[in-house]
Order: structure tokens, then sequence, then C-alpha cells
């Protein structure tokens, strides 16, 4: 008993640091893929080889403000004020779903992040331990900055569209530093759906979805906000 006790020990141990490793090397090198991009690819490697995956990231200094600003808006507005989780959003969720047929969730961007680079898509309960653990240590060890930095990169947002670098590319033909108010806000609007939503033919949802989240984004402070907080 004694001897596995010490096992689980060195391999928690071993895992931590492996894990923690690896969000040092994050931090400042951009990951070649995710395991969202990987588990959301129909042919999985096949696909990445055949370039069918348009996933280049980029540094945040090269998007135009509006962009992290509409996520943010969109996504999680007390990104710069909560460690990981919007409990306050959360306890509201709950409450929501009791009345509700669509669940609605309370991910924060961090979260998101977490899920993204290292998790599985699934609803059981070890895989949200496994985000929250994610969670918590993204918080510790990565800057706000480079939190967003690294949704804005990896996010979905399109059919095997991934960043905002191709999002940019493929929906208006330039790069994402000249993105507008009105287009980056409809980026966001496909958030957290982007299969079923296009930004060039949208829908009266997501036209009315674009309006709510540009609102948004002038009473959180504008562009003067995000560029005061990054």
């Amino acid at each position: 008993m004694v001897k596995i006790f010490k096992v689980l020990f060195r391999t928690f141990i071993v895992f931590n640091l492996w894990v923690i490793f690896l969000l040092l090397f994050f931090r400042v090198v951009n990951p070649a893929s995710t395991a969202f991009i990987y588990t959301n690819t129909t042919d999985n490697f096949k696909s990445l080889i055949d370039n069918d995956v348009k996933y280049k990231p980029i540094s945040i200094n090269k998007v135009s403000l509006y962009v992290p600003l509409a996520v943010i808006a969109s996504e999680d507005q007390r990104f710069f004020e909560h460690f990981g989780f919007d409990f306050e959003q959360i306890e509201k969720a709950i409450k929501e779903n009791e009345h509700r047929k669509r669940i609605r969730g309370a991910s924060t961007i961090t979260m998101q992040v977490a899920k993204n680079l290292f998790l599985f898509p699934s609803k059981i309960f070890f895989r949200k331990a496994l985000e929250a653990y994610y969670t918590v240590l993204i918080e510790c060890l990565w800057s706000k900055k480079r939190i967003i930095e690294v949704y804005l990169n990896s996010a979905e947002m399109g059919k095997n569209i991934y960043g905002i670098y191709e999002a940019s590319k493929i929906y208006y033909k330039k790069a994402p530093i000249k993105l507008s108010k009105l287009e980056s806000a409809t980026i966001a609007a496909v958030l957290p759906n982007p299969k079923k939503r296009n930004p060039l033919k949208p829908s009266s949802y997501l036209l009315h979805r674009r309006i709510k989240i540009m609102e948004q984004m002038d009473l959180i402070g504008g562009r003067l906000y995000i560029k005061k907080m990054l």
C-alpha cells in the first residue's frame, strides 16, 4: 500500500512539473496546434497535413484593439477582474438553467483557453476538474494579455478556421490590425457557435447579437479601456 502511494505521489509530482513546464513554454511560444483543433478535426492529422485547418497564431500587437474588446464584451466582461472563474456568472447560469431548455454556460476566457489547449470535448466531471486545474495554473503563470492573445489565436471562428488571423483574412480579406469595430463585433458574434454562424451571411440573430456586443464595447470603456488594461 505504501509503495502504491509513493508511485501515485511521484506520478502526481511529475505530471504537475510537466504541465508547469508546458505552460511556461507556451507563455512565450505559440503552440503549433491545440487539443481542440485536433479533436475537432474530422480526419485529425490528415486534415492538418493537407492544410484543411486554417490556423496561424500572431502577436496581439498585430491585432486591432477592437477585437479583444469585442470578445471580452461578448464572452467575459469581468475578464480583468476575476482569477479564472466568474462565480457571479456561474451562480447566475445555475439559476437560469433551472428554467431553460438550452443550457447557458459560464466559462471565462481563461477556462476556454485551458479547454482549447489541453482538453477533449466532454462534460464529464473529470474533464471539468482538469479544466479548473489548468485554469488556475494559467492565471498563475500567464499575464492577462497572454491569455487573451492565446484565446484569439486558438478560438474556433468558422469551419476549420481557428484564430483571428485566418478569420480576418478569410472573411474580410485584410490583416487583423485593420479590422473595424463592426467587423470585430461580427466575428465575436459567431462565438460560441461558429459552425452555424457566418459573418459574411449574418442571420437576424447574428445581426442582433452584433448590435448588443457593440453596445457593450462602448459600455465597458471602448478601445482606451483595452489599451490601458493590456
